[in-house]
């Protein structure tokens, strides 16, 4: 301490002054430096990517009432009156290569006889999926349907007034300032387009929940004539649905059954083939139903492919690229 005061004592004024000036160029650039750190820092953490969490899924499961065994599924469609021969053997064959089991299901309307593809009859079976699936999930993650903000519901051919978005927001009497989606016509790439939608819509809107409900409805959408491309429907499409939470909140990390890192989209649509390969029209004596084009299965392997080729690089070691 003796030796601070003898030195401090031997200071002209000149030294002192210069020394001060030295100290105060400094401090602006302590300052100036602080500053640049914090408004970098609330830049990076107000545009950074926020993590997305599937905290968990609910499949519908039918009641063992509505099953459609292979052998009952033939003897219903020889029994409505309206295939020919050619058609139920076509029916028959497709059928027995489709993989689908004896426990899959159709809706009660197209176990009548005959079939009652009413719009009443469209709008039990989708809110008898939509909202059994989302009962179990409810039920399974312990949140409350005021708790969700964004909700984004598909079906490709069935979208009534009002919405199906709007059905599941009344059912459970969800808050008012929800954001709300339902998207229709986009066919088998849908739920991957609505888990796409949400992801994004989560990464504006934090601390939040969203919900994806992913259906379709084949009520109204079975076909009653003797078009091959068009009979093909009839047999890979059975009744179901699925919902999905997905969150961006970091206190649902360790409950997730999975994060979400990378979400690819492919769009053909500007391929005349890729465009028609799945269409719902009339056939010849005016009898409506999805056709499904024979270059179908290579117009989704290409779209793999594409998918995959962008998907690669982002999760592949370098050395297999």
């Amino acid at each position: 301490m003796a030796v601070i005061i003898v030195q401090t004592s031997r200071l002209s004024l000149n030294d002192i002054h210069q020394t001060w000036l030295h100290l105060e160029h400094n401090l602006v650039y302590v300052v100036v430096l602080s500053a640049f750190v914090l408004v970098g820092s609330t830049v990076y953490f107000v545009t950074r990517k926020r993590s997305v969490y599937l905290v968990d899924y609910a499949c519908y499961l039918p009641p063992s009432k509505l099953k459609v065994e292979h052998d009952r599924f033939m003897k219903h469609c020889k029994l409505m009156g309206c295939f020919d021969e050619t058609s139920l053997v076509f029916l028959d064959k497709i059928l027995g290569r489709s993989g689908l089991g004896e426990e899959t299901c159709a809706p009660e309307a197209m176990h009548c006889l005959p079939p009652k593809p009413s719009m009443e009859a469209a709008r039990q079976e989708t809110e008898q999926v939509m909202f059994g699936a989302l009962d179990t999930l409810f039920a399974n993650t312990n949140v409350k349907p005021k708790d969700v903000g964004i909700l984004v519901v598909n079906c490709s051919l069935f979208n009534p007034t009002p919405s199906l978005s709007s059905m599941i927001i009344n059912k459970y009497k969800m808050r008012g300032n929800i954001k709300s989606f339902n998207l229709g016509g986009m066919g088998c790439s849908a739920s991957v387009i609505s888990v796409d939608l949400a992801k994004d819509m989560l990464q504006v809107h934090r601390n939040n929940y969203a919900i994806v409900v992913s259906t379709e409805n084949i009520t109204q959408n079975w076909y009653f004539g003797n078009n091959k491309a068009m009979l093909l429907p009839n047999c890979l499409f059975r009744i179901g649905g699925a919902a999905v939470l997905l969150s961006n909140k970091s206190v649902d990390r360790q409950r997730s059954k999975y994060k979400l890192i990378h979400v690819v989209r492919t769009h053909c649509g500007a391929n005349n083939k890729a465009f028609n390969c799945v269409r719902q029209e009339q056939d010849d004596i005016g009898k409506t139903g999805v056709s499904l084009s024979k270059d179908l299965m290579t117009i989704a392997g290409n779209a793999l492919k594409s998918n995959i080729t962008t998907l690669g690089p982002l999760v592949l070691p370098i050395s297999e690229q």
